[in-house]
């Protein structure tokens, strides 16, 4: 079968169900059944895949119609400036989430060896990143998850930068090494009531655990504040993700836990989303 075909006939099923992105969708999806480049796809239209190949197109858009994400089916996702693998033991990083390494270069753009802890680490995006921009920089990574643990070291190796990094499952709970200059959180902060309303392509692949705040979406984000104050060096900074309604809350939060409020930092959509602090 054409490229063309193969290509036409799966964009009108992605379309059929309202899928937005069904071109590009398509597009992607067929660079990696038949594991070629996307520039490919476009200059060789009457390229003739086998049935092998299409077979295997063919079971990605039915994932896809199913809500099953794009970066899940191709195992990739770009962040920052790299590619990350991922699958579904971890989140899909969110272009939002890059407000943190930004944050943390303004920050330290003057300061050499920082060392920091990045609580609940996930794919290792924000954290590997952090490390790829700064090569005097250590880190300390924990996460909960033994499935993020185990993404987390291909991309520490993918990204050539383990002889930085140490990574440790743990609850922050039970977490007690070092003290740090720094520590950074992208936790979950979902009411666990508020869940259902997600989009199912979020909801039905991506890790509960990773999204759900507890009742009053700030469980995990409490346990972070209460923990890094014992965790971070007078005058350390501590950079949280947070939901755009919960600025409130966890500035009350930090205040109680010997933290200064510097600044809150907006998204993309200009919403609060992260919350910059200075233990004292």
């Amino acid at each position: 079968m054409e490229i063309e075909i193969a290509f036409k006939n799966a964009y009108q099923k992605l379309k059929n169900n309202k899928i937005k992105s069904a071109s590009i969708d398509s597009e992607i999806l067929l660079s990696k059944a038949i594991n070629k480049s996307r520039e490919f796809i476009i200059l060789n239209s009457k390229y003739n895949i086998s049935n092998d190949e299409y077979v295997r197109y063919e079971e990605m858009i039915n994932q896809r119609l199913r809500g099953k994400p794009i970066s899940y089916l191709t195992g990739k996702k770009f962040f920052w400036k790299y590619e990350f693998f991922i699958n579904e033991d971890v989140l899909i990083p969110r272009p939002d989430s890059e407000i943190i390494i930004e944050e943390v270069l303004r920050i330290y753009k003057k300061k050499k060896k920082i060392n920091f802890l990045d609580i609940g680490f996930g794919s290792g995006s924000i954290l590997i990143s952090i490390l790829k921009e700064r090569n005097d920089f250590r880190a300390t990574g924990i996460d909960i998850s033994s499935g993020a643990l185990k993404v987390c070291k291909i991309n520490v190796n993918k990204l050539c930068v383990s002889n930085r990094v140490k990574l440790i499952k743990s609850d922050i709970d039970k977490f007690f090494i070092g003290k740090y200059d720094l520590i950074i959180s992208n936790p979950p902060y979902i009411k666990k009531l508020d869940l259902k309303y997600l989009d199912k392509d979020i909801i039905n692949f991506e890790p509960e655990i990773a999204l759900n705040g507890g009742l009053d979406g700030i469980s995990e984000i409490r346990k972070i504040i209460k923990k890094s104050s014992e965790l971070i060096k007078n005058g350390g900074k501590l950079i949280l993700e947070i939901a755009y309604n919960q600025k409130k809350e966890v500035k009350k939060l930090l205040k109680n836990n010997s933290f200064y409020v510097n600044s809150v930092v907006k998204d993309l959509a200009n919403n609060d989303r992260c919350i910059i602090s200075t233990k004292i």
